[in-house]
């Protein structure tokens, strides 16, 4: 009974963070394309993803909440932490793929994508995607 209870636990993380993520990355997907096409040429790269940011990370602590119901995740840090990481796995591999095969970009020029000021602030943005399933966890506990 107790492995059973465990796989289930498991098994909601897993399904919870995978849908946490994609759902975000489409929604991140289309925010990109409007701050690609529109607001980059406009106000530079930076400012543009200082823009987005704030809009995705509140679409991503909703998604985040409704996930958790839907899957059913249970409220141990434990479990919200897997939530969290397989999320920030699984949106990360897509932004990885996306990078790679639709941009045609090196797989040795993603690292250092990541350390110029626009790609630091979307990989902190990433972080704390990555967080708001154990933070909603500790905020439902008070």
């Amino acid at each position: 009974m107790f492995r059973n209870n465990r796989i289930r636990q498991w098994a909601a993380c897993l399904w919870a963070g995978s849908a946490y993520a994609v759902v975000v990355y489409l929604i991140g997907f289309a925010l990109g394309a409007i701050r690609v096409f529109v607001l980059v040429p406009r106000l530079g790269a930076t400012v543009s993803v200082l823009l987005e940011s704030p809009l995705i990370l509140s679409a991503s602590w909703l998604i985040s909440k409704a996930a958790v119901k839907r899957f059913e995740v249970p409220e141990q840090i434990a479990a919200r932490v897997m939530m969290g990481a397989i999320a920030f796995a699984v949106l990360t591999s897509g932004e990885f793929a996306v990078f790679v095969f639709v941009f045609g970009r090196p797989c040795s020029a993603y690292l250092p994508s990541l350390a110029t000021i626009p790609g630091a602030i979307g990989l902190a943005a990433q972080l704390a995607f990555a967080t708001f399933p154990a933070l909603q966890a500790r905020r439902s506990n008070r």
